[in-house]
C-alpha cells in the first residue's frame, strides 16, 4: 500500500497540470505516455543503476519521443514501431515468419533480373519458386531427392549465405543491386541479362520485434564502450519502441480501425484514454529483472499485444452502436485550438469495458523497459555507472535539430499515419 501511495504521489509530482497542458493532439502513446513510461522505468532499476538514470531522468523523459519525431524525417523509421501480424496468418506464425532477422529478410526478399529488352523477370520467390524446385546447383554441386523438409532447410541455408554476402549489405539502399556473376553461382541463368536486383517485402508490414532485439544489442554495446551519450540515447529510444510493442493496434493491419469503419481508434486507445484516466493508474510494477532470452521475450510482448486486438475492436464497435450518437465525439479547446475528440463520458465507457487493459499494458511496458536497460547493463559486465555520472552529456545534436524541424513542418508523416 505504501508503495502504491508513493508512486501515486510521484506521478502527481512529475506529471503536473502544466505537463498535461502540453498534450494538444496526442501522438502514439501520446508523447505524454512515452515520456511517462521511460520516466517511471527508472524507478525499477537496482541501486547500481538508479543513481545514473535518476541523474539523467529529464534527458530520458524528453528524448523518449525522438523515434516518433524521426518518422517525419526518415522513410526507414516507421516500420520499427509496429508489425502487422495478421498479414502472416494466425499465431504463432512459426511456419511462416522466422523469428531471426536475417532469416525473415531472406525469406521475404524477392530477386529479379532485367533482360536486354528491359523486361523484368522475377527469378526467385522463396514461398513459391523455391518450393517447386527439385534440385539446386551450388558451387558446382547438385543436391537431389531430398525430402521436402530437408530440401527446404538445405536450400535455404545456401540461399541465406548468398543473401547475407550479396544482398543484405544493400538493405535500405534505394536500389538493392545484385552482381550477376554472384547470382549465376547459385542460379543457372539462361539468357542474357543486364542487371539484377532485390526487393525487400518485410519492412512494409513492420519489424518491431526484430528492432527490439537489435536495440538490445546496441544498448549493450554502448555500455561495453562506456559511451555515456549513446547509453542515454539508446535507453531513451529503446523505451519508446518497447512502449509501442505493448500497444495492440501496433500489431494489426487494421491499426486505426480503417478496415472496420472505426477510424481514430488508435489514438483513442493509446492517447485519449491515458490522457484522461492515467492519473488513477497503479504504477507500482516492482523491480526490473534480467531477461535471459531477449529475442523470445520481445516476440512474446508483440504476440501478447496482438491477442488483444479483437477485443479492442469489438468492444469499441459494440459501444459505438449503443451509446448516444451525439455523445460520442465532442469539441474541446486546447491551447487556443478547437479539436474534435472522443467525449469524456464515451472514453470512460470504453475504458471501463476494456477492464484495465490500457493500464495493464502501460504497467507492463514500464517494467519491460526497466528489464531491457538492466539486461543490457548486465550483459556488458555491469560497468560502474557512478563513475560515468560526471561525464558531459550531449543534450542536443544536429540530428535532434533535424528531426525537430521535420516533425514541426506540418508535412505528412513518412510511412503510415496512425492518428
Amino acid at each position: 500500500m505504501r508503495a502504491k501511495i508513493f508512486f501515486t504521489f510521484l506521478f502527481i509530482t512529475i506529471f503536473s497540470s502544466s505537463f498535461f497542458a502540453k498534450s494538444v493532439n496526442p501522438d502514439p502513446w501520446g508523447f505524454f505516455g512515452h515520456k511517462m513510461i521511460n520516466r517511471l522505468a527508472v524507478f525499477t532499476l537496482p541501486p547500481e543503476m538508479i543513481g545514473f538514470y535518476k541523474q539523467n531522468i529529464e534527458f530520458l523523459t524528453e528524448h523518449a519521443v525522438d523515434p516518433d519525431k524521426r518518422r517525419y524525417a526518415s522513410k526507414h523509421e516507421a516500420p520499427r514501431h509496429y508489425m502487422d501480424l495478421d498479414r502472416y496468418g494466425k499465431a504463432p506464425y512459426d511456419n511462416v515468419l522466422p523469428k531471426e532477422w536475417t532469416d525473415a529478410l531472406a525469406k521475404f526478399t524477392d530477386i529479379y533480373v532485367v533482360t536486354k529488352q528491359n523486361d523484368t523477370i522475377q527469378l526467385f520467390d522463396y514461398q513459391k519458386t523455391r518450393l517447386e524446385k527439385k534440385e539446386i546447383t551450388f558451387q558446382g554441386k547438385k543436391f537431389k531427392k531430398l525430402t521436402q523438409q530437408d530440401s527446404l532447410t538445405l536450400k535455404f541455408a545456401f540461399y541465406k549465405d548468398f543473401f547475407i554476402k550479396n544482398i543484405y549489405k544493400n538493405l535500405y539502399e534505394d536500389e538493392m543491386l545484385i552482381n550477376l556473376d554472384s547470382l549465376r553461382k547459385i542460379f543457372p541463368l539462361q539468357g542474357t541479362f543486364v542487371a539484377a536486383f532485390a526487393k525487400e517485402n518485410l519492412s512494409q508490414h513492420g519489424i518491431v520485434p526484430y528492432h527490439l532485439a537489435s536495440m538490445q544489442h546496441r544498448l549493450t554495446d554502448a555500455f561495453i564502450k562506456k559511451d555515456v551519450n549513446k547509453i542515454l540515447r539508446m535507453s531513451a529510444e529503446f523505451g519508446h519502441y518497447i512502449g509501442d510493442a505493448h500497444v495492440p493496434l501496433h500489431t494489426t493491419e487494421n491499426y486505426n480501425g480503417q478496415l472496420t469503419n472505426q477510424h481514430g481508434i488508435h489514438g483513442f486507445w493509446e492517447s485519449r484514454i491515458p490522457e484522461l484516466f492515467s492519473s488513477d493508474y497503479d504504477y507500482w510494477v516492482g523491480a526490473a529483472t534480467y531477461i535471459a532470452d531477449p529475442k523470445t521475450a520481445y516476440w512474446e510482448i508483440v504476440l501478447d499485444s496482438h491477442k488483444l486486438v479483437e477485443d479492442v475492436l469489438k468492444i469499441e464497435k459494440n459501444l459505438s452502436q449503443t451509446f448516444p450518437s451525439d455523445q460520442i465525439t465532442c469539441l474541446e479547446e486546447r491551447m487556443g485550438v478547437t479539436v474534435k475528440t472522443q467525449c469524456e463520458a464515451y472514453a470512460k465507457a470504453f475504458s471501463d469495458k476494456l477492464q484495465g487493459q490500457v493500464e495493464d499494458r502501460m504497467r507492463d511496458a514500464i517494467l519491460a523497459v526497466g528489464n531491457a536497460w538492466l539486461t543490457a547493463w548486465t550483459d556488458a559486465g555491469q560497468p560502474d555507472l557512478n563513475a560515468m555520472m560526471q561525464a558531459q552529456i550531449e543534450t542536443a545534436t544536429k540530428d535532434d535539430e533535424q528531426i525537430d524541424k521535420a516533425s514541426q513542418s506540418g508535412k505528412a508523416m513518412i510511412g503510415r499515419s496512425e492518428n
